[in-house]
């Protein structure tokens, strides 16, 4: 009888993201000896950071404390007709010395609590030698190499500078801005995702000249009724937007400013350039020849349903997949199944289907389920119906002024073959996220537009009008009128 392979640890982690730590801790509170490897390279303007992924200190945490610090001038003119005066002063410096402070923090919890589950740590780039190897450099060079039973890849990626000629010398991309020591004054952002137009929101709500270069549309993905509002109110409070537009070249100046060139004739002198066109896979810097792995061209893995690459012990999670949602709670969640598979024995893989997500743009957009287009495409457009309304939530009402033409809205997408099953729901306004969160476990548990219409709502409050919604909407497709359709 042969011998069982014996490993210096049954689960390395490469990767210290959100999913990366969430997998590891969950193997480690079930007994499996657990390593994490966690290195940052500096960006192209030499960013760099601690422990604890994207999300954490280039992503989701400081981009909302910078959009919540961003609405607090419009809610001081919400709140002026209710007695209180405005002031309008804020500080750039100060606001990302406390958020950076706070990230630190974060990055001192994640690694405690490695150290408390007994999870080894290694700040060093790790790469495969081989299906059980991994290879590690730490920042002085030093190598090591270490084996393991089961390797998990949740390296996440990295900003998309797009290879423009001199956008690597002249351009800051999400690892950077949120860093930014001195204010980032006339701005130009390249780019229409989520990350491009909430960064030039909050950039925008703190009162500096702003412009977004748009190559198509905007929130690509997501419902597009949805995204032209959200540029709508963009515009209307004074950020401005080029369409159709991409950029040919960059080039800096001597006193530091941003020359940017489109089809090779000079457009603008800004800054600060932010790119933001989207992002690539880190996979393809980890040799995964070396092991059999496979990568796309753009540095990520494909993996089975229940996370596996075609190497039979290793898998990958999180932004690094291929054709799964971009998100820290994706990935956290994966993550901690995976660890119970592996070491617990349980069977439940990953649900990647109505994943809920709010895009923090100055106007917020929360979003479960599908698009309009989507669900014409998926369900087809006879068998949807759309209800929809527009709603002014009770802290603008006063407001009259600076508030005239605002609302929020409301689009709920249902399948009329099962009766009318909610597959797509939609909201525009204040404090999306918080609202969508539990509208987004009842889409999960198979609500139906009866079960909102049954919902009492609260009053007064925005999100009750997904209980009153009535109005149909009626959609053209190929020039025929039609009651129904819509999607995310």
């Amino acid at each position: 009888m042969a011998e069982e392979t014996t490993y210096d640890y049954d689960y390395f982690v490469i990767g210290g993201g959100s999913g990366g730590l969430a997998s590891a801790k969950a193997a480690a509170s079930l007994g499996a000896k657990v390593a994490v490897a966690d290195f940052v390279k500096p960006s192209p303007a030499g960013t760099t950071w601690g422990l604890g992924g994207t999300c954490v200190n280039v992503g989701c945490i400081p981009k909302k404390l910078m959009h919540m610090s961003s609405l607090f001038r419009e809610t001081q003119s919400d709140m002026h007709p209710l007695g209180w005066e405005s002031k309008n002063s804020h500080s750039w410096g100060d606001m990302v010395k406390n958020v950076n402070e706070y990230i630190k923090s974060l990055n001192y919890g994640a690694k405690s609590e490695l150290r408390n589950e007994k999870i080894k740590y290694y700040n060093s780039y790790a790469t495969f030698d081989g299906p059980n190897s991994i290879n590690l450099v730490n920042g002085k060079g030093k190598e090591e190499k270490v084996t393991a039973k089961f390797i998990l890849i949740a390296c996440g990626g990295r900003p998309n500078l797009g290879g423009y000629p001199g956008a690597e010398e002249c351009c800051k991309s999400s690892d950077d801005i949120f860093s930014m020591k001195e204010p980032p004054g006339k701005t130009l952002v390249v780019g229409a995702s989520y990350i491009a137009l909430e960064t030039a929101g909050f950039i925008s709500a703190f009162g500096f000249d702003t412009t977004v270069m748009v190559r198509s549309i905007f929130l690509r993905g997501f419902d597009q009724e949805c995204a032209d509002k959200i540029g709508a109110y963009m515009k209307t409070k004074g950020c401005n937007f080029v369409r159709e537009t991409v950029p040919s070249k960059f080039e800096k100046m001597a006193d530091g400013k941003i020359k940017v060139f489109v089809k090779d004739a000079e457009y603008g002198i800004y800054d600060t350039v932010f790119v933001a066109i989207g992002r690539t896979g880190e996979a393809a810097k980890l040799n995964l020849e070396a092991a059999g792995v496979a990568h796309n061209k753009n540095g990520k893995v494909v993996v089975t349903k229940d996370d596996c690459t075609e190497v039979k012990n290793i898998y990958a999670i999180g932004d690094v997949i291929e054709g799964m949602p971009e998100l820290t709670p994706v990935a956290i969640q994966a993550g901690r199944l995976l660890a119970k598979r592996l070491f617990a024995g349980k069977d439940k893989v990953m649900d990647y289907t109505d994943i809920c997500t709010t895009v923090f743009t100055p106007l917020e957009y929360g979003c479960v389920g599908f698009s309009e287009e989507d669900a014409k495409k998926t369900l087809g457009a006879d068998n949807i119906v759309v209800y929809h309304a527009m709603a002014k939530p009770l802290e603008w009402a006063l407001n009259e002024e600076g508030r005239k033409d605002d609302m929020g809205f409301f689009k709920v997408i249902c399948d009329k073959t099962k009766d009318e099953k909610v597959v797509g729901l939609h909201i525009l306004g204040p404090n999306c996220g918080e609202v969508m969160q539990g509208f987004a476990v009842a889409v999960k548990a198979g609500c139906t537009k009866a079960h909102l219409d049954d919902c009492v709502g609260i009053h007064p409050t925005f999100a009750e009008s997904f209980t009153t919604l009535y109005a149909e909407k009626a959609t053209k497709i190929e020039g025929v009128e039609l009651s129904g359709p819509a999607s995310c």
